[in-house]
């Protein structure tokens, strides 16, 4: 399971809000931070979960969403 989060307005300048995605584990709490599939280490408090990839969307977790995507189907 995924998510697609962004900083919140205020914890980083605009251009820096980018939508990244996030695994989620299935069964137990969120952890205490996230880790982007681009590597970047987003604590939950400062996140905002969105409906989907919205505004500017993080390149690198884009290409390496579809090089996981890519591997699903083999």
């Amino acid at each position: 399971m995924v998510a697609v989060v962004r900083l919140r307005r205020g914890v980083v300048g605009e251009c820096k809000r980018v939508s990244h995605i996030v695994p989620i584990p299935e069964h137990g709490p969120i952890p205490s931070h996230l880790t982007a599939l681009c590597g970047e280490l987003i604590l939950p408090e400062q996140a905002e979960v969105l409906s989907g990839v919205s505004g500017m969307p993080c390149e690198a977790c884009l290409a390496r969403s579809s090089r996981r995507d890519c591997r699903w189907l083999d």
